[in-house]
């Protein structure tokens, strides 16, 4: 049975500056959720990778027959989608690394390297194995919330099984977060399955969830409020102007820091009343951790890659809509799941290629 997992449990810090493949692509997803006060949880996020991974919105139907990947190549769990979804993918396959069900529940699959650790497949397990990619859309289509997906992710095995366009087995883990607002996070590590409970709905990339939990006590002094004056002797000091309260506050894009900066932005913004504010407020906050190209470099295989924002994402549990802007386009546009063919007999694609337009405004000068 899979247990909820404390934000202490020792033995989870252990490797904390090993990173596999020497990498740093893809480590700079963030996730947050909003909570209007109309009752709707928007639950929202970047997508950072140094190449193109040709993602697409895709909306896969009822019905939807799959087959699971195992890592000797042979057919794994087989299962039929029971709820219709849309979201991101990867690669042009009908898989979700980030997506919405017809249900409200929402998962997310984030880059984990250096702690990511599935179980050995045994040949009896074969018919419960997933390749890690296959975990968010097989919760999608089988659950209805956090509390059905935590028991389905505990009867399948994730194995290590390698995705043939990056060449190597994804060290990914994942956010689950439904309707109702509650949330977990699903990380395999040691060949074990953990789930946590996550309270915030925040989320960045390695370490563990419960190390970023706890390094948050680093930041007790963080308060939206601008600090008072100071006196030393006979003397006084003012802060220089609005923002004094964050004074500390990280701002480079390593995951502990954007964890931070993630939780103080989105539990720090002003409540909003519907769900349509809550999905601009999402994208307003989520500015705050665009990736330029150039900002975060790494060098593979001899050769200089660099980390940017492909694309940023937002989804309404409540409404079933999903939203989403690129690099290339800013626009925000939307997918209503209520308005598709829930019954479609394939999987249908929207692409993301569009160009950014600007208007000129020049005559409307009065």
């Amino acid at each position: 049975m899979v247990r909820f997992h404390s934000l202490c449990e020792p033995g989870i810090l252990a490797g904390l500056v090993v990173f596999v493949l020497g990498s740093a692509s893809a480590l700079a997803c963030t996730g947050i959720t909003i909570k209007p006060k109309d009752g709707s949880v928007i639950f929202a996020r970047t997508l950072e990778f140094a190449v193109e991974i040709k993602s697409d919105a895709i909306l896969v139907p009822r019905g939807k027959e799959y087959v699971g990947s195992t890592p000797s190549g042979e057919p794994g769990l087989r299962w039929k989608t029971k709820y219709a979804m849309v979201g991101m993918n990867a690669y042009n396959m009908p898989v979700l690394v980030d997506g919405l069900n017809e249900k409200g529940l929402h998962v997310g699959l984030f880059y984990f390297p250096g702690y990511a650790k599935y179980p050995k497949i045994q040949a009896e397990e074969r018919d419960k194995a997933l390749a890690p990619w296959e975990l968010g859309i097989f919760l999608l289509g089988t659950c209805t919330d956090v509390r059905e997906a935590v028991a389905a992710a505990e009867k399948v095995r994730v194995g290590e099984v390698v995705l043939k366009e990056m060449g190597f087995v994804p060290p990914v883990h994942f956010i689950a977060t439904d309707a109702k607002g509650d949330c977990v996070v699903f990380e395999h590590i040691g060949g074990e399955l953990k789930v946590y409970e996550n309270p915030l709905g925040v989320m960045s990339n390695s370490p563990s969830f419960d190390w970023h939990m706890t390094n948050l006590s680093n930041y007790v002094n963080l308060t939206v409020t601008n600090v008072p004056r100071i006196k030393f002797g006979e003397k006084e000091w003012r802060a220089f102007g609005q923002g004094s309260g964050m004074l500390g506050l990280p701002g480079d894009f390593t995951p502990p820091s954007r964890f931070v900066r993630a939780v103080a932005f989105s539990k720090s913004a002003l409540p909003v009343d519907t769900a349509k504010e809550g999905v601009l407020q999402a994208f307003h906050i989520l500015n705050q951790f665009d990736i330029p190209k150039g900002a975060a470099r790494s060098t593979e295989n001899g050769k200089e890659v660099a980390d940017y924002t492909l694309w940023t994402s937002a989804a309404d549990l409540k409404n079933l809509r999903y939203y989403f802007r690129t690099y290339d386009n800013s626009k925000i546009r939307m997918i209503d799941l209520k308005a598709a063919d829930l019954d479609a007999k394939e999987v249908k694609t929207i692409s993301l290629q569009s160009k950014e337009e600007i208007e000129d405004v020049t005559k409307e000068a009065k």
